[in-house]
């Protein structure tokens, strides 16, 4: 192929053409050999290694042309003819060169190429038109250039250490021509030699058989800490037909060794504070490289260390782990320390569990807490908070239920206590009975009010018969309270029992209770007309309006007369409601009386 010259030539490849006759078998001088004709401006043809090479031939086909011939020059000057043409018998004849057997064309304007370009191929070539009178040649240098393979860096070392010269490894790039340079990067920077420091050698060599180089350069480095991660490259320069150009080799990065300098202990937990029951970690770590594999470590109240590898574990700790705790490289040249609070709470409920007391008792309580730090308190009754602590002087029934003393500590995540306190206020039954004549004066309504715990069971009883009354009604037991009544309309004075029992006491009281007066009258006809319960209503009214006021008439007749005669004979027809006021004037008594 053909190409620009090799730097600039001085003169036009026109003017060094030489028309001369010679005689057959005569030679070129040698003094006009080689690399010798650069220097005069020789038309040179740049061509890349395994190409084909295409020389023409620089001269004008003369008029009477015989043929047309190439050679190139031995080193000593002698001719080797290797293509002719002739330009009569339009045939062409390829010289028997081993070097170039089936590698040559030559075309009909005689531009000579040569297949797979080889280092050999770099030569100085002569085109020579022959005529009957005269013969002219015109020479080209042909330059082969072969560009190296990407540089790479081989035996490396498995790590550098600080504070010593170490063979890094070599960057070699082969088959290139003309031989190259290897320049060494670190970080993108060049290295430069440095006396026991960097240290660079370069070498390189052909191959015979092909005429190529190979590059080799290795780098022997003394690295620092900071060269941790750092990039190493390589480069090869070289020489192409456009100029020079560079291939740069895949970054290697290599682990560098150095000393510990400082010794760190770590606490790792779960959470950022520790209580009782957790778990603990210390981790002991240097800052070398390789780093150290083993360390000791001091427990507070231990007086040697105690050898680990860069963890020790501390399972469910107790308050008493809290102190001090270091760890250092096993030669103890380097040593770190770190505290370690292990946070706990205690509570101490008085009396807890299930209580049981009388009522009217004293209970004293108490919630007693013990922690780390201040923590906080709270009561609950029943699910619901409360604003004081409990305290009892005289027990009663609603203060029975579940008490909770819980404290926390805010600052350490997961760390609460809660002890219960279940009270059962006992009491034996206590009763009160009461009577209410009801407003139409036709019933009376008899309640038995009840306190104790257990619930105490209720039944009624009536003199005489001694009968149980099942038809009562009961309020709610609310704070061992409730009420059991009755409503009777009694035709005759009657007593009536209630009978309170629970598991400590059987309870009775008793009431005596008048009986109803129902006045006489006649029943008015069944009448079919819808007003029939209405007129009926009506005179049973007027009926009890007239007794009434006759009874009235008759009572002030009977007190007049006992207060003539002065009688001292009691009256034995006593209206039945004037015995109601007796029977008030006894209730409060037959409160107080019971029997077991």
């Amino acid at each position: 192929m053909a190409g620009s010259g090799w730097g600039k030539p001085r003169a036009p490849a026109s003017s060094v053409q030489s028309k001369r006759r010679l005689p057959h078998g005569s030679v070129w001088p040698t003094g006009l050999l080689g690399r010798k004709f650069e220097a005069l401006g020789l038309y040179t043809v740049n061509a890349v290694y395994g190409d084909t090479i295409t020389m023409p031939c620089r001269l004008e086909v003369p008029d009477g042309l015989m043929f047309g011939k190439w050679k190139y020059e031995m080193p000593n000057g002698s001719p080797v003819f290797i293509a002719f043409r002739s330009s009569t018998k339009k045939n062409v004849q390829y010289d028997d060169v081993p070097d170039y057997k089936n590698r040559l064309s030559l075309s009909e304007n005689y531009t000579l190429s040569i297949r797979n370009a080889r280092i050999s191929d770099e030569k100085r070539f002569v085109c020579m038109l022959v005529t009957e009178d005269d013969v002219s040649e015109e020479p080209t240098i042909v330059k082969v250039f072969k560009q190296p393979s990407q540089p790479e860096i081989l035996h490396q070392a498995d790590f550098l250490e600080t504070e010593k010269l170490k063979m890094l490894g070599e960057c070699i790039a082969r088959d290139s021509y003309p031989e190259g340079n290897i320049t060494w990067y670190k970080n993108g920077r060049v290295l430069q030699p440095v006396e026991k420091v960097v240290v660079i050698n370069l070498q390189k060599t052909v191959d015979k058989s092909t005429g190529l180089f190979t590059m080799t350069s290795s780098l022997q480095y003394m690295p620092t800490k900071e060269d941790a991660n750092a990039k190493f490259t390589c480069s090869v320069t070289y020489f192409g037909p456009s100029g020079q150009k560079m291939i740069q080799s895949d970054p290697v990065v290599f682990d560098v060794h150095y000393p510990t300098e400082k010794v760190t202990i770590r606490v790792l937990s779960q959470s950022s504070t520790i209580k009782e029951g957790d778990n603990v970690t210390l981790e002991c770590s240097g800052n070398g490289n390789p780093p150290p594999q083993e360390f000791l470590f001091y427990i507070p109240g231990e007086t040697e260390g105690i050898r680990s590898s860069d963890t020790y574990v501390m399972a469910d700790v107790r308050r008493n782990a809290t102190g001090e705790y270091k760890c250092s490289l096993t030669d103890k040249s380097m040593m770190d320390a770190t505290t370690i609070t292990v946070h706990y709470l205690d509570l101490q409920l008085t009396p807890s569990g299930e209580v049981t007391k009388q009522i009217g008792e004293a209970l004293p309580v108490s919630c007693t807490i013990s922690s780390s730090r201040n923590a906080t308190v709270l009561w609950i009754k029943d699910n619901t908070r409360m604003q004081t602590s409990p305290s009892f002087s005289s027990l009663q029934y609603q203060d029975a239920g579940n008490y909770i003393c819980e404290t926390t500590l805010q600052e350490v995540e997961g760390l609460k206590k809660r002890k219960t306190l279940k009270l059962i206020v006992e009491g034996k039954p206590q009763i009160k009975m009461t009577k209410k004549t009801n407003t139409n004066k036709m019933s009376k309504t008899i309640v038995c009010h009840v306190e104790g715990f257990p619930k105490p069971a209720v039944q009624w009883t009536v003199t005489g018969s001694g009968s149980i009354i099942n038809k009562t009604e009961e309020t709610k037991y609310v704070n061992g309270k409730f009420s059991s009544k009755i409503v009777i309309a009694p035709e005759e004075n009657v007593t009536l029992t209630c009978i309170a029992e629970n598991q400590l006491e059987r309870t009775v009281t008793s009431l005596n209770v008048s009986a109803i007066s129902i006045p006489e009258y006649d029943e008015p006809e069944d009448r079919n007309d819808d007003n029939s319960e209405k007129v009926n209503d009506q005179a049973k009214l007027i009926v009890g309006i007239v007794v009434g006021l006759l009874l009235v008439a008759l009572v002030a007749g009977v007190v007049y007369w006992l207060y003539v005669k002065k009688s001292k004979t009691a009256s034995k027809h006593v209206d039945k409601d004037l015995g109601n006021i007796e029977e008030n004037k006894k209730l409060e008594e037959n409160n107080h009386k019971s029997e077991t």
